[in-house]
């Protein structure tokens, strides 16, 4: 891929890692793209214009998605992604944020999708993007509590480079 192919900003989005009191993690089917029919964590774009803060961003998607208040405190961030041509595409920058709060019921599906809990055992049968399986989660897990940074650099035949740049576990 020449990087004449790809979109040369970054799209900046937050990716929030909720769970129940039983530790289960909640995953949206995504009804739209990127990565429609695929579950992840809920999340957004950063509205770059407003020079909206990831913090914020957190806060206000989990409104809109949630349907729940927070503060910007209630967020810990676990990690930041970078992936250089994502679907051959688009560059993302991904702060992975851990909400501390444990939800108490499963949210309405919406526009964007449905949600559901899924026990971490069960990440393995579910239908999620590459990236999330090969490294992301993995290293979400790892670092629980802590703090990871990493890059992908996605090769058009569907094989991705990765690079862990920061690895604080918790």
């Amino acid at each position: 891929m020449s990087d004449s192919s790809v979109g040369k900003d970054y799209r900046l989005a937050t990716l929030l890692y909720c769970f129940n009191t039983a530790d289960d993690v909640l995953l949206l089917e995504r009804a739209q793209e990127p990565n429609r029919g695929f579950w992840s964590p809920c999340g957004g774009k950063l509205r770059t214009s407003e020079g909206e803060s990831p913090y914020a961003c957190a806060v206000r998607e989990a409104h809109e998605e949630l349907g729940l208040k927070f503060q910007l405190t209630d967020f810990h961030l676990t990690g930041l992604i970078s992936e250089y041509g994502y679907q051959g595409r688009t560059h993302w920058l991904m702060f992975l944020f851990e909400l501390q709060p444990k939800l108490r019921r499963l949210p309405a599906p919406m526009k964007e999708g449905r949600f559901q809990f899924f026990a971490r055992t069960a990440l393995e049968g579910l239908h999620i993007p590459a990236t999330d399986r090969e490294r992301i989660w993995p290293w979400f897990w790892q670092h629980r509590g802590g703090f990871f940074a990493a890059h992908c650099h996605c090769h058009p035949d569907g094989r991705n480079d990765w690079t862990l740049e920061d690895s604080r576990p918790c």
